[in-house]
């Protein structure tokens, strides 16, 4: 396990150039305008953790002004938020906690299970997620989520609304087949609304501080969420954060972690802190190499 608070900064500084290399052996997405036009070079990692005198500290290293879209790594959040706001008992009649051998975004997958969405790290559990966020329009939905998130972690999340605009004109055809089964199988209940409020809350945007802010909520007991609630949310980050890659980084490095396709990647340390990082270029499942690559040096070392 990584000691966040004994982390050499010569080691640190090294794992980063290192990882860094790897990012020339992805592809940044090209399916949106506005994300695959990211510096494949960026680089940016800020590690949030709890000090020996119990406050919060940090490391920061690389590109770590860039704003940039959370995208999936919104998922373990919605679900928090939605297991907050409904209780555990209910949310689980609506999505599973089993992991997907199948990709992020497989219809043949929901269709395999019925309608009823194996987990809500892929596009179908989040959609139905989105579907029950609480609030009249994926507008409002999106505010008070942001709202929440800003407060939970004192930190600045923003509704990026170029790339939204982006997304809409993009949309997703796989993500509007999923969305019509779920409809059609009672899983959700307003079409244009769950997608619309998935697409939107996608788009709330960020920096690698405000991120591992983020995700310090999930490393550590607090009073402001249900501690069977963050347990629940590290559980399914650890075997469904990263797709169908998931159980061979839950095999070599054993933290619940997520990703996103503009790049980000977010690392939960339990009981110490969180590592956030930014690098656009991806693996064939969508996973960014670089931030992987740095997990991986860092935890070896």
């Amino acid at each position: 396990m990584i000691n966040l608070q004994n982390i050499n900064l010569d080691t640190l500084s090294l794992c980063f150039t290192q990882a860094k290399t790897h990012a020339a052996f992805g592809t940044v997405i090209q399916r949106i305008p506005s994300l695959s036009q990211a510096d494949p070079l960026a680089f940016a990692i800020h590690i949030c953790y709890q000090s020996p005198s119990n406050l919060q500290s940090h490391y920061c290293l690389g590109d770590t002004n860039i704003q940039f879209p959370l995208m999936s790594v919104i998922k373990p959040f919605s679900f928090l938020y939605l297991l907050e706001c409904l209780g555990s008992e209910k949310v689980l009649n609506l999505v599973g906690i089993e992991p997907s051998s199948s990709p992020f975004n497989s219809l043949q997958q929901l269709q395999d299970d019925h309608g009823y969405p194996r987990n809500p790290m892929i596009n179908s559990g989040a959609i139905t997620v989105a579907d029950n966020l609480p609030g009249e329009n994926p507008t409002i939905r999106t505010h008070l989520f942001c709202q929440w998130l800003n407060k939970l972690a004192h930190s600045q999340l923003f509704l990026d609304e170029t790339l939204l605009a982006d997304v809409r004109a993009t949309r997703s055809q796989i993500n509007i087949a999923i969305a019509q089964y779920l409809y059609y199988t009672q899983h959700i209940t307003n079409l244009e609304i769950a997608l619309d409020t998935y697409e939107q809350i996608c788009c709330l945007s960020t920096t690698v501080q405000d991120l591992a802010k983020l995700g310090y909520v999930l490393s550590h007991h607090n009073n402001y969420i249900h501690p069977q609630h963050r347990q629940l949310v590290n559980s399914v980050m650890l075997t469904c954060g990263l797709y169908e890659d998931s159980p061979q980084y839950t095999a070599k490095i054993g933290l619940p972690m997520k990703s996103g396709i503009s790049g980000t990647l977010l690392t939960i340390i339990p009981h110490q802190g969180a590592i956030a990082s930014y690098s656009p270029p991806l693996d064939p499942t969508g996973n960014s190499i670089a931030g992987l690559a740095f997990i991986q040096l860092l935890t070896n070392k």
